[in-house]
């Protein structure tokens, strides 16, 4: 995709994942899964790989099939509220520089998670909260749906076209084409298919989207 600035009367917005892409949450992630498989005496090791490609509800039908989903919900999230609280997080180099460069207003988050736990997530972090979060509880779909960053794009007053997304994987990524807008890959060794560009690292592609944010040339994808 090659492009100018957006035309007169048109702004761009930047979207963000954030697990994975602003803060690193892998060992948080897998020791809520590993307590979690701990307490229905289930395989952590077995239950962590499900859990890496589905969504909760989908890894309880999998991995626990004779226990009610909605108690094994309510555990994990428990679990989850906990780690928020007492786990150590740690954001992805460059990600508060990022921030804090892009005009409020202009960017959002979305995310699979909870607004509270992002929230205790950034304050643990020092990154700064935008005004918009799209979470788990203001989608009736989730990625891999475009809803969630079509509501982003809605609620930011632009064009899905005018939306640079920055994701970490694979249903995000196709969550944010689906949406029709451009889509950025970030810290991972290899390109997440679909991705416009990709990035071994956030670090690294902090100036072009700053440069998006600003209403700078877009980059050609690659």
């Amino acid at each position: 995709m090659t492009g100018d600035s957006a035309p007169a009367g048109r702004r761009r917005c930047v979207l963000f994942d954030v697990d994975g892409t602003l803060i690193d949450a892998v060992d948080n992630q897998r020791r809520v899964w590993r307590t979690w498989a701990g307490r229905y005496a289930l395989d952590p090791d077995e239950v962590h790989r499900v859990a890496l490609r589905t969504m909760p509800m989908e890894t309880f039908a999998r991995v626990a099939p004779d226990r009610d989903p909605l108690e094994c919900l309510a555990a994990l999230h428990e679990l989850e509220d906990e780690d928020v609280r007492s786990g150590v997080y740690t954001a992805f180099d460059g990600a508060s520089d990022l921030l804090h460069g892009l005009a409020p207003g202009s960017w959002a988050l979305v995310t699979s998670n909870y607004e509270h736990r992002v929230r205790g997530r950034f304050a643990r972090t020092g990154l700064p909260v935008p005004e918009l979060i799209v979470d788990a509880a203001a989608v009736a779909e989730g990625k891999p749906s475009p809803v969630p960053y079509l509501l982003a794009a809605r609620r930011l007053g632009a064009d899905p076209g005018d939306c640079l997304v920055v994701e970490d994987a694979p249903s995000g990524v196709r969550s944010a084409l689906r949406a029709g807008m451009t889509v950025w890959g970030v810290n991972a060794p290899s390109a997440v298919d679909g991705v416009h560009r990709h990035f071994g690292s956030l670090r690294e592609a902090v100036p072009d989207i700053l440069g998006f944010g600003t209403g700078g040339p877009r980059a050609s994808a690659t």
